[in-house]
């Protein structure tokens, strides 16, 4: 019986570590000197909240400005 209820609760456990939830992502995107906040709400595993959050970092320039995003998880 305590090797079911140890069975039991460790694929408790192993499910609980890798449940989605919401994350928020937070980018700051400057350019010229001005400078906006904006954020994303990511349903996601945290890696994979993560992950998708670096992705939208960037830096473009055109007419001799630069354009950069920065995004984190909050």
């Amino acid at each position: 019986m305590k090797k079911v209820l140890l069975s039991v609760f460790a694929l408790s456990m192993l499910s609980l570590a890798s449940c989605k939830k919401d994350y928020t992502c937070s980018c700051t995107s400057t350019s010229g000197g001005y400078s906006a906040t904006s954020t994303i709400t990511i349903h996601a595993t945290k890696k994979d909240a993560k992950d998708a959050c670096d992705a939208f970092d960037a830096t473009a320039s055109a007419g001799g400005t630069t354009a950069t995003t920065a995004c984190e998880i909050q």
